[in-house]
């Protein structure tokens, strides 16, 4: 294979009380990368449809991102010979929209080309080159978006020094409703207005939460999550930049919702439900509050999905 289509997901970062270490990944929307393998030295950006993004390449995610997978591959295998991609993006998930548009791009690309150069990384070293990417995106080389892309499911960062990321489980009746204002922020940011320090009864409240949100995934503890997804410390500060944010937390409760936050950085807030009936309950509450708003928005309403980045079709 030269040339193929790979599908790369949105995703939801820190569910709540995760910040940095806890994120999933959602069937809708996904980001469509054409990669091609060429003789010629280099990556090149052939096109970009959907947005706006960086005319110099070193600042694109996507560039970034290819070039460590690229550097790694050519010091390992090839020292001799030159190899080179060309990339098109299309780009569904918009960024800015804290539904990790960045990570897409980033995972994408380098679980395309690793499929081209016939597999020679395994997922937890292509995380490690789409945080290069994510670096480039938020000052910050996290995964909480990159390892659910690339892993598929919920994911969980034990530790950055050394990485180390674990896939939880994830109950299949769990579902997402998402709601993305069309107002942009940005990550780096949304992590300048950032405390420094925090209290310790809130770090403790928080690492609580934390650790009954991964029981209740694996014991499918529906009441357990929705009491977990509390955030003390991120949440109060992020807030205050998207409209109508705490009355969409409350009137999508009162549907039915196990509860939510900020998804990522924001703007988009997210909320889970049990079952896609509810969900699609939520997301229409959703509509609800934002359609008197002078804010264009768009929803969605998605299942967990548990394979991630994926292969679509030799082109």
């Amino acid at each position: 294979m030269n040339r193929i289509k790979i599908l790369s997901p949105a995703t939801v970062a820190n569910l709540a009380c995760g910040f940095d270490v806890i994120g999933l990944a959602l069937d809708i929307p996904v980001d469509e990368i054409l990669l091609y393998k060429s003789n010629s030295p280099g990556i090149r950006i052939n096109r970009i449809d959907g947005t706006t993004l960086p005319k110099d390449q070193k600042k694109n995610v996507a560039f970034v991102s290819l070039q460590a997978l690229l550097k790694k591959y050519q010091q390992r295998f090839y020292k001799e010979k030159k190899i080179g991609f060309e990339i098109e993006l299309i780009k569904n998930i918009h960024p800015g929209s804290g539904i990790g548009s960045s990570a897409a791009s980033a995972a994408g690309v380098v679980y395309g080309a690793n499929i081209l150069l016939g597999n020679p990384f395994n997922r937890m070293q292509l995380i490690r080159f789409a945080m290069e990417g994510e670096r480039i995106a938020s000052g910050s080389a996290h995964a909480d978006n990159v390892a659910p892309a690339i892993m598929g499911g919920v994911t969980l960062v034990r530790s950055y020094q050394p990485l180390d990321i674990t896939k939880l489980h994830s109950p299949n009746e769990l579902w997402v409703s998402i709601i993305h204002p069309q107002i942009e922020i940005k990550t780096s940011d949304a992590r300048e207005i950032l405390k420094q320090k925090i209290l310790m009864t809130d770090a403790i409240r928080q690492w609580g939460n934390i650790g009954a949100l991964v029981a209740g995934l694996y014991q499918e503890n529906y009441e357990l999550i929705s009491r977990s997804l509390e955030d003390f410390i991120v949440e109060p500060i992020r807030a205050m930049l998207i409209p109508a944010f705490y009355e969409l937390k409350i009137r999508c409760k009162e549907i039915g919702a196990l509860g939510g936050g900020i998804s990522g950085s924001g703007p988009s807030v997210f909320m889970l439900s049990k079952g896609n009936d509810i969900a699609k309950k939520v997301t229409e509450v959703m509509n609800l509050v934002y359609s008197p708003l002078k804010v264009d928005y768009k929803t969605y309403t998605s299942p967990i999905n548990q394979k991630g980045v994926k292969f679509s079709e030799i082109l």
